[in-house]
């Protein structure tokens, strides 16, 4: 099978494309034939290394896992003899967490009770790729913080993978949303359900007058004490990156009954991805697609999302 594989950390180019032996399932397994993943900012970061407290989890020297990619969307090619709840030629899709599970690759083993689901009906692979990996995160703060009608959000980032998810599960619990992006992308973050909209190359959001529930840092670059002045006496302040400098008041201000940080693993991953599934059957949850790139051009689709400048996804077809 073809696969993107690298032997050491570092940019992009590291990874070529080779030829491996195909995995073989366990019983509990099942081997996916990969029609579609995508490349996004936790591959990145398990590609280059970076933070490098990652690598106490990937590997200090080298990687322990050759191929990159955390997601996919394809067919069930062979299940284990004890699988019970898929069967071969089913489209499913899932994610194997943050520090991947080789899916950048023609086929990829994963245990039936892991992160796997059926796909939505009539949904392209490369639409179902690009409701994983951002989304889940996005999922399991809200499952978390459970928004009631009325209440009101900021989400820093609003276009992204994450953000652009955040946008429309607020919007769906009938939560009014402030987006901030560039002005450019007013009219996409409104679609999604926002309804108020900030520039963040002309202001700085941290200076709004509006005080709110709930702040969502899509981005990781804000953190909670440039942003808690935004936040109602018992407002949330989550983040999907700078856990270093969050890391004092994400242990202390959950005891101190004010405004919080909330910390969220991820956690129940087949479970993210069932309400993930439900809102797409329901109409009320639609992947964002920048570019799409083939297997052959990883190297590409990793530099441009190493720029930060994508909107929503970057979807890979492996064929």
């Amino acid at each position: 099978m073809k696969a993107a594989v690298r032997d050491k950390y570092g940019p992009p180019e590291v990874l070529t494309i080779k030829e491996l032996k195909m995995p073989v399932p366990g019983d509990n397994d099942l081997l996916i034939r990969v029609h579609a993943t995508t490349v996004n900012r936790s591959d990145y970061h398990v590609l280059t290394g970076k933070p490098l407290f990652m690598r106490l989890l990937t590997g200090l020297r080298k990687p322990r896992l050759a191929t990159t990619g955390c997601d996919f969307a394809g067919t069930v090619e062979q299940k284990g003899a004890a699988v019970t709840t898929f069967s071969i030629g089913e489209k499913v899709m899932g994610f194997g967490g943050v520090l991947g599970i080789g899916s950048h690759a023609q086929y990829v083993t994963i245990p039936e009770k892991a992160g796997v689901v059926h796909m939505p009906a009539e949904m392209t692979f490369q639409e179902a790729a690009a409701c994983l990996e951002g989304s889940f995160y996005a999922t399991t703060a809200i499952l978390q913080i459970k928004p009631t009608p009325g209440q009101n959000a900021l989400v820093y980032g609003a276009t992204g993978a994450i953000g652009s998810a955040y946008v429309q599960y607020l919007s769906y619990y009938n939560v009014s949303i402030t987006a901030v992006c560039n002005t450019k992308d007013f009219e996409l973050v409104k679609m999604l359900g926002a309804t108020r909209f900030i520039d963040y190359k002309k202001q700085d959001f941290t200076k709004d007058e509006q005080r709110y529930d709930f702040l969502f840092d899509a981005v990781g670059k804000r953190p909670f004490y440039e942003c808690k002045v935004l936040l109602k006496e018992k407002g949330i302040y989550v983040t999907s990156g700078g856990s270093l400098v969050n890391l004092l008041p994400t242990l202390i201000t959950p005891f101190l009954g004010g405004k919080r940080v909330l910390f969220v693993p991820p956690r129940d991953v087949k479970g993210g991805l069932n309400f993930i599934k439900n809102l797409i059957e329901k109409g009320k949850f639609r992947p964002v697609i920048d570019r799409i790139y083939p297997l052959e051009k990883i190297v590409d689709a990793y530099n441009y999302v190493a720029t930060g400048e994508k909107i929503g996804n970057v979807v890979l077809t492996i064929d």
